[in-house]
């Protein structure tokens, strides 16, 4: 195995709720971390709170280049062009990552506004329905996945420059292709904001009963449909057709329950797959963590290599 890299100055585009807890996480820890954030307010109260962060993008991209720090991209994906222009223009030469939920937009995004940039993309499982600065949290990512993006493309000072930065959070590092990324993020995260929205839609709509009736199910079952609806919509609409593709599949297990209940009074075979896949998932969340082994990181062969590890439910822990 590779020694990881020593972290490099990071600076973190936009100090929302996954930005903002990047900052405090690395400040914390003892790096050396500052961002950006174009509202004066958030930029105040990351300051008083002791953070290093501006609300000038130009002078902190020259500062990012000067320090030859990382810079994660940390806003919507419908903002993004902007910034990655800003990059191009004020510190071309950095290292790019982001923390944005889906990976082949972003890819394209940056392919298309700044072709030739070094860009290592990555996505932390991590999350609250809360936004903005007054939701970070530095201990957001602690045992949380970290994926980073491992494309055959990729070199392997630019990945393990990213990695260091998950292992500075205390997240574990799955390795994963955009497109397997994409897909997975659509069953595993995006598709379930359409059904907590439905959920609550469905529930909310019943009666002002229903609502005071409303315990563990209900509220557990709709708690990601209480984030901004902008952010919501803008990872869903970015990752459009892994969400069809699953989405697909949820109608139609739900119009297959639907008739054997309508033709035979059953919903078993929904409950049970169900039953059995939320068994499964829990005894991968609560089992110990696998490492990825083996693996010579600048080998031949070693991107698709974390790849599969990595799509074996495998860690790297550096």
């Amino acid at each position: 195995m590779t020694t990881p890299a020593a972290l490099r100055p990071v600076c973190v585009l936009g100090l929302g709720l996954i930005g903002g807890s990047l900052l405090r996480a690395l400040h914390d820890g003892g790096h050396e971390a500052f961002g950006y954030n174009r509202s004066a307010t958030t930029v105040a109260e990351a300051t008083a709170d002791g953070y290093d962060a501006s609300d000038d993008l130009t002078a902190t991209l020259r500062r990012a280049a000067a320090a030859d720090a990382v810079v994660v991209l940390a806003t919507p994906v419908t903002t993004l062009a902007p910034l990655v222009q800003a990059v191009a223009d004020h510190a071309p030469d950095v290292l790019l990552t982001d923390v944005v939920s889906v990976k082949q937009s972003v890819a394209t995004i940056i392919a298309e506004t700044y072709p030739g940039a070094r860009f290592v993309g990555g996505h932390p499982m991590a999350g609250t329905s809360r936004s903005g600065w007054t939701a970070t949290d530095p201990n957001l990512f602690r045992d949380a996945m970290w994926v980073v993006m491992t494309e055959d493309s990729t070199t392997v000072d630019d990945w393990l420059a990213v990695a260091a930065i998950a292992r500075a959070t205390g997240a574990a590092v799955v390795p994963a292709a955009a497109d397997a990324h994409d897909r997975a993020a659509a069953a595993i995260s995006h598709v379930p904001h359409l059904t907590a929205a439905v959920t609550a839609a469905v529930g909310g709509g019943e009666s002002d009963l229903a609502l005071r009736l409303a315990a563990g199910s209900f509220r557990d079952g709709t708690r990601v449909a209480g984030t901004a609806p902008a952010l919501q919509r803008a990872m869903i609409e970015a990752n459009r057709i892994a969400v069809l593709n699953a989405l697909s599949e949820i109608i139609d297990r739900l119009v297959n329950a639907r008739d054997d209940l309508r033709d035979t009074g059953t919903v078993e075979v929904l409950i049970d797959d169900g039953h059995r896949a939320r068994q499964a998932y829990a005894a991968v969340a609560n089992g110990p963590m696998e490492p990825i082994v083996d693996v010579e990181i600048g080998a031949a062969g070693w991107q698709e290599e974390l790849r599969r590890q990595g799509h074996l439910g495998r860690v790297w822990l550096g």
